[in-house]
């Protein structure tokens, strides 16, 4: 079953049209992956998905369409974005940033439930747990972003480029804790300049170029793919 569809999908910045009729899915369960060279429209159909751009086209989510909702309204129905950069609150502490993430939960009891799930996921910012958020390492900002997206105990999680910028150890800790999430249950919509990298754990793939869906796949054929191999893989 789909939880999430994009159905002609277009996408505008003022009177740039970032994204032509872009129509994807993903199912119940799955980490779809969403690869493409930098401007090639990745983070806009994010975006998109969560009412940050002007968008024409249908987005449905459990069946619903959900398109002319407010960013908020959409974070209520259970999708989560983790955006490029991570953009936690750097003057808050690892707490107060992982509260925010739970801003519409009413019961305390559930809050601390989940902020002692997010210590089992990354242990490495429980002993952060008083530190402002801007003087960890980008690994630990990342890891405190994932873990203040599932705050809300959302249905869908969308990653925005989760590797950019770190090392590859601490890469390698982001992407297991990726695919804990998905064996879990979580359904995942993931964007990655590190092609190979998302293709290795992802269940299907979408090339996207100029705003443009080029292809879809499994992640097996994608990483089998020629034209992927020399434009994204190698």
């Amino acid at each position: 079953m789909s939880l999430l569809e994009l159905q002609q999908v277009n996408a505008y910045y003022d009177q740039i049209r970032a994204l032509h009729d872009l129509t994807l899915d993903v199912q119940e369960r799955e980490i779809v992956t969403l690869i493409g060279s930098n401007g090639a429209g990745k983070s806009t159909t994010l975006k998109a998905i969560c009412g940050q751009v002007k968008t024409t086209g249908k987005v449905l989510f459990a069946d619903r369409e959900i398109t002319p909702l407010a960013t908020h309204q959409v974070a209520q129905l259970g999708i989560s974005h983790v955006p490029e950069g991570r953009r936690i609150f750097p003057k808050l502490t690892v707490k107060e940033n992982l509260e925010m993430g739970a801003f519409s939960v009413r019961d305390k009891k559930v809050v601390q439930e989940r902020i002692e799930r997010v210590f089992d996921y990354f242990p490495r910012i429980k002993e952060r747990l008083h530190q402002q958020g801007g003087t960890m390492s980008g690994g630990e900002q990342q890891m405190l972003a994932i873990g203040r997206a599932l705050m809300s105990g959302p249905k869908l999680l969308l990653l925005d480029e989760p590797s950019m910028g770190l090392a590859p150890v601490i890469v390698e800790q982001i992407f297991e804790i990726i695919q804990e999430l998905n064996k879990e249950g979580m359904t995942i919509l993931l964007v990655e300049q590190n092609a190979y990298q998302a293709l290795q754990i992802a269940h299907r793939g979408y090339v996207i170029q100029t705003g443009k869906i080029t292809l879809g796949d499994t992640a097996t054929n994608l990483l089998g793919n020629e034209q992927v191999k020399e434009a994204y893989l190698a």
